[in-house]
């Protein structure tokens, strides 16, 4: 059976799931207007706090994941790795190929998602925890069914909630080692660069605002700038100066070396846990 084009203007929208991640992506998806809170729903087993969560934003909450799928066009699983499998084959017989279904579940691939469901109008999406800001990066992989039109229906679902990319399953794991893992390696500099700013003699409160300030701009000039970083580092690196001091231990103390060691090591960890 040929998949039936997901009408924009009026599709509806379940979450299997109720965890943080869903309730960021609803809410994005809310705020920025993509979708009305009426045409959204999910499903409440056990944890009343999670539903108020999302009743809060004016989305509809069932008690069976069975009446998400009934009521929706397109459908996110947003559960943990290890049930999505079962939670996939109780559902199997209601999944057809009129509706477009997304997983969210770290390292599962697709090849397994579509033969759990039984089908492969299936889409896998690698969102990463600044989602909750607006500020995620989430990277997509279409299955062998998913169409163009279903792709950039999800590209919009998941831009409500930052940036997004299309890339080969193949990189998820290269993806997994620098944006899924990366935001802990920015609180590490963040925190990092704080302490430094106490050791000069900062207090602690404002060495961690100047700290926190400084990322977001540094992140903010990358993107927007057009200069790669390298040119942007030169700008502000005057001959004989501060800057070039501090970049001079930093290199001494092999920076960059490890911050690629550590993109590597996660995105190996990865391959690692999805063969698992």
């Amino acid at each position: 059976m040929e998949a039936v084009p997901i009408q924009s203007e009026n599709f509806k929208l379940g979450f299997i799931g109720a965890g943080k991640m869903a309730e960021s992506i609803a809410r994005g998806v809310v705020q920025s207007g993509v979708l009305p809170p009426q045409r959204i729903s999910t499903a409440i087993h056990s944890n009343p706090s999670r539903g108020t969560a999302f009743q809060s934003l004016g989305i509809s909450v069932y008690s069976h994941n069975t009446d998400v799928v009934d009521a929706s066009d397109v459908i996110i699983f947003s559960v943990k790795p290890q049930v999505v499998k079962n939670v996939i084959l109780q559902l199997r017989p209601l999944l057809s190929k009129k509706k477009l279904l997304v997983s969210i579940a770290a390292g599962v691939k697709l090849k397994d998602l579509e033969e759990w469901a039984g089908h492969d109008r299936f889409i896998r999406v690698m969102p990463n925890t600044p989602s909750a800001v607006a500020m995620g990066a989430s990277v997509m992989s279409l299955g062998g069914a998913a169409t163009e039109q279903d792709g950039e229906l999800v590209g919009k679902l998941f831009g409500a909630v930052g940036k997004t990319w299309k890339a080969d399953e193949k990189l998820f794991d290269a993806v997994t080692g620098l944006s899924g893992s990366g935001p802990a390696y920015i609180y590490l500099a963040i925190e990092a660069l704080a302490d430094g700013g106490v050791a000069a003699g900062l207090p602690r409160e404002l060495a961690l605002g100047l700290a926190s300030q400084t990322v977001l701009g540094a992140a903010a000039m990358a993107v927007q700038s057009g200069k790669h970083p390298g040119q942007l580092k030169d700008d502000v690196t005057s001959p004989g100066g501060t800057t070039i001091a501090g970049i001079h231990e930093l290199e001494k103390n092999g920076f960059r070396g490890t911050l690629m060691n550590a993109v590597v090591a996660a995105a190996k960890r990865s391959q690692e846990l999805s063969k698992n």
